[in-house]
């Protein structure tokens, strides 16, 4: 490059005449011509090497059409039921009994299994005779208390007719205290009758826990337990069977992916599809949308409920779905291929690209001013370009929603029928 500027300083020092030689011409003058000159060569031969692929290519173009356009979201999970209830033994003991099998219908109350109530059955019998004892101790405690009370009555019948000689006060005081505590006895042998038909209360409850009945209508999913197996119930509680509420009314959870939540809304319509029924589409809709996040392999995901009427029984629980939710949809609006938003004419980079070439090859002193960068096509503004008599020309829209392939087309200068350019395709040399 030195060399280069060398040579050109010379060629210019012979053009000159003998008074610029003389010192007429300052340095930052000189630089100026000799960077004016090679990027004036530069430019010819860019044009004259450019101007060729511009006329010798092919714009390739699409029309703009009115449409229906749909935009969806794609997400995975699988159908649970509405409501599924995990029924258990709050109890230990041994099964004697199960009754229910796997798909059976049950209807709420109705008898699933039973534990071994032997020891139950006894407890409740001694829990009843301490009822018993406590009722007759209350009885004998009433007696006590009308004993004290007659004894009493006595002795101020006679410190009456006595004038107060007899008996002695502290009798009497005797007397009244006596009577005191057998009220107090019988107050206490009427708190151990409370307590005594509370234990058995409780033990008769338990006798009624150890037979396991169904808390809803619905069906078994899941038997976990067989006669003979023995029910440990210690810090959780074992669970015995899986119900069903009602399998005509199902739900799908799928995991929404985050660049999707935000257009997914309550209410929407969607379908999915499974493996068991390969063609087949299954409405639903959407009843929930999570807040919370979960984070698998760097992927953030939303929980997402999707209602589902399962009337004739297809779908079973556990399958897995693919599910596709309708978040937009609009009909007969004008249609421009997406293609067309993100293409950008040649020409348009063959300039920037000359201009970096003129620049990195001018000789010259380093520049004492900045310069207002250059704002290339595909700028924030969305735009389509069209073929013109002089060359592509730009033609400014705003924009709505997008499937991916083909974008709503809100408002600019833009009509059915006219063609855009998507793609330019150099001549064959």
């Amino acid at each position: 490059m030195t060399q280069t500027s060398d040579n050109a300083s010379a060629a210019l020092d012979d053009l000159l005449d003998p008074a610029e030689k003389g010192g007429f011409l300052g340095p930052k003058r000189k630089w100026l011509l000799i960077g004016g000159t090679v990027a004036a060569l530069l430019a010819g031969l860019l044009l004259l090497g450019g101007g060729g692929n511009e006329t010798g290519g092919n714009y390739i173009t699409e029309e703009v059409a009115l449409g229906n356009l749909l935009v969806t979201a794609s997400a995975s999970g699988t159908l649970q039921p509405t409501k599924s209830v995990d029924v258990g033994s709050e109890l230990s003991g041994t099964l004697t009994k199960v009754l229910a099998e796997e798909n059976d219908h049950v209807t709420k109350g109705q008898l699933l299994a039973e534990l071994d109530t032997t020891k139950l059955k006894d407890t409740v019998t001694k829990s009843r005779a301490a009822v018993t004892a406590a009722v007759a101790g209350v009885a004998q405690k009433r007696a006590t208390v009308a004993e004290a009370k007659a004894s009493l009555s006595r002795m101020r019948q006679v410190a009456e007719l006595s004038g107060g000689k007899v008996p002695a006060k502290t009798e009497l005081e005797t007397a009244e205290a006596t009577l005191q505590r057998a009220i107090a006895d019988e107050a206490s042998a009427q708190a151990d009758v409370a307590q005594a038909r509370a234990t058995l209360k409780t033990d008769e409850t338990n006798l009624g826990k150890a037979i396991i009945r169904s808390p809803v209508d619905g069906v078994v999913l899941t038997r976990k337990v067989e006669p003979g197996q023995t029910v440990a119930a210690q810090m959780t509680t074992p669970v015995l069977f899986v119900l069903a509420e009602d399998l005509s009314k199902m739900e799908l959870q799928v995991k929404v992916d985050e660049a999707d939540v935000g257009n997914v809304k309550i209410g929407q319509k969607a379908t999915f599809t499974v493996s068991a029924w390969p063609g087949r589409k299954f409405p639903a809709f959407i009843q929930r949308v999570g807040l919370g996040s979960t984070t698998t392999d760097n992927v953030v995901t939303y929980k997402t409920i999707l209602q589902v009427d399962n009337e004739d029984l297809a779908l079973r629980p556990g399958m897995t779905a693919t599910a596709t939710i309708v978040t937009a949809s609009r009909d007969d609006v004008l249609l421009v291929p997406n293609a067309a938003l993100r293409f950008v004419p040649p020409t348009a980079d063959a300039q920037a690209k000359s201009r970096g070439l003129v620049a990195r090859l001018t000789p010259g002193p380093p520049p004492t001013t900045k310069t207002r960068p250059v704002v290339a096509a595909g700028n924030s503004a969305p735009q389509v370009w069209v073929k013109g008599e002089n060359g592509p020309q730009a033609i400014a829209i705003k924009t709505g929603v997008s499937n991916g392939r083909y974008t709503e087309v809100l408002d600019g200068d833009l009509s059915a029928s006219m063609g855009v350019i998507t793609d330019y395709q150099e001549a064959k040399k």
